[in-house]
């Protein structure tokens, strides 16, 4: 027999190794998706660097890959396999490149390049806000990556979008497969 305090000590255990799992799964479906928009992203700004007449093209089809790949990720991925479809996901997505558009096309008016940083920034806001309740890894990786962005908006030139290629696209890889790590 067990007395009270003993249990009480075992189901502290049980408790512990719940929430490691589940940050452990979070942290397998969370790298998958950023090496997914890493490579999107990394793509996109060679497209951008090397033929920046196609970049107009080049982006939309990272948004639209992105969020089919998460939502893909989403239905796919063995606890929700064959679960229904949560629309609340989608519209996440809509209200979020909405705002960023109402901010960027109809109150900023921004250029290529400020484009290049905001959009980045952007999304590593969020990345980093999500850190607070799910883990270090997201705000190291928002925080790294918004700080290099900001680093080659004001210091490099010509080169801006091959070396958001390496910031944003490597950063959101390696991130992704740092997080598989921890």
């Amino acid at each position: 027999m067990i007395n009270s305090r003993e249990a009480s000590a075992a189901l502290a255990d049980i408790d512990d190794i719940v929430q490691r799992v589940k940050q452990s799964q979070l942290y397998e479906l969370a790298s998958l998706a950023a090496v997914w928009w890493g490579v999107l992203v990394f793509a996109a700004n060679l497209v951008t660097w090397l033929w920046p007449i196609y970049a107009v093209y080049a982006w939309p089809a990272v948004d639209v890959f992105g969020v089919g790949g998460l939502v893909a990720l989403r239905v796919l991925n063995p606890p929700h396999r064959g679960a229904s479809f949560d629309i609340r996901l989608l519209l996440v997505f809509v209200l979020f490149f909405a705002f960023g558009y109402l901010c960027t096309d109809v109150i900023g008016h921004f250029g290529p390049r400020q484009l290049g940083t905001f959009w980045p920034i952007y999304f590593m806001l969020f990345y980093s806000m999500a850190g607070l309740w799910f883990g270090y890894a997201f705000v190291a990786i928002g925080l790294g990556i918004s700080a290099l962005t900001l680093i080659g908006f004001f210091f490099i030139g010509e080169a801006f979008p091959l070396w958001m290629a390496f910031v944003n696209g490597g950063g959101l890889i390696l991130g992704g497969l740092w997080m598989r790590r921890i």
